[in-house]
């Protein structure tokens, strides 16, 4: 009974916390939540570099060429005769998700659009795949490294963005109408900056407006070009299409473009 006595008060001494108790499961949640949106953020660099690898491991970019579009070019006309509606889809999915994966042979299906569908039809159908596979490869880029030239490429290069980010519309529009600048670079560049997708959109959609209907008219007169190499006994060549007078259409496309974007420029410099 003594005993029980004396241990009661030392019991009452024995300090008591009032801490919370922190669950280690609590602490690892925010890193794993980082860890997955970094995981999110470059998905869209691994699907794309993922789709060309396996595109080159299977032949794809040698199946897509101009040989092969002469080879096959009686069945690929039957096949969108007898199929007018899933042919031009089926294009323009095939298109799009090129276009998107940025593999090489953009500049042979516009010709082979022209040369299924003729070159109003072929124009108007390269014209909604590449601002569509354009877009995708945008946003996915733009989830990856959006604003890299403003946030993490040091102060020259976030003025760049600045000045690109002010008057986005013309300068995509100059880009896309420059015909020697690769697709996915103009879909690339803006994604560094930050460029709205509206605006991307806007300016795709009419930068290729002329390339693609030159190349579907080009490919729409593909038969005289085919028959003219065989009867030489060569091989058809991308060179046999483009000639310098669509060049020199193209750029003064471009010259136009820029020189708009020069003048808004200094108007709005002599304004302020």
């Amino acid at each position: 009974m003594q005993g029980a006595l004396i241990a009661e008060p030392c019991r009452d001494r024995i300090p008591v916390s009032h801490e919370p108790v922190i669950d280690p499961a609590d602490e690892s949640r925010p890193a794993s939540a980082e860890l997955r949106a970094n995981w999110l953020r470059w998905l869209p660099v691994a699907v794309v570099t993922g789709g060309l690898a396996l595109g080159y491991a299977l032949g794809w970019h040698e199946s897509l060429s101009l040989q092969s579009l002469a080879a096959h070019r009686e069945a690929l006309q039957r096949l969108a005769a007898d199929n007018p509606l899933l042919a031009p889809l089926g294009f323009i999915l095939f298109y799009a998700v090129a276009a998107a994966f940025s593999f090489p042979a953009v500049t042979v299906l516009k010709v082979a659009g022209g040369f299924l569908f003729g070159w109003l039809a072929g124009g108007l159908y390269i014209i909604v795949a590449a601002t569509v596979g354009g877009a995708a490869l945008f946003i996915g880029a733009r989830a990856a490294f959006g604003g890299f030239l403003r946030d993490r490429a040091g102060a020259r290069a976030a003025r760049l963005a600045a000045e690109f980010e002010s008057d986005a519309f013309s300068y995509v529009l100059a880009l896309r109408l420059m015909p020697f600048i690769p697709f996915f670079v103009v879909s690339i560049a803006p994604a560094l900056c930050n460029v709205r997708l509206g605006v991307y959109v806007a300016a795709t959609l009419l930068g290729v407006l002329p390339g693609a209907f030159c190349f579907a008219w080009l490919g729409y007169g593909l038969n005289g070009v085919l028959a003219d190499a065989e009867a030489s006994g060569r091989e058809i060549a991308l060179s046999d299409l483009v000639t310098p007078e669509i060049t020199i259409a193209l750029l003064a496309l471009t010259l136009v473009v820029v020189l708009a974007t020069i003048v808004r420029k200094v108007r709005g410099s002599q304004v302020s």
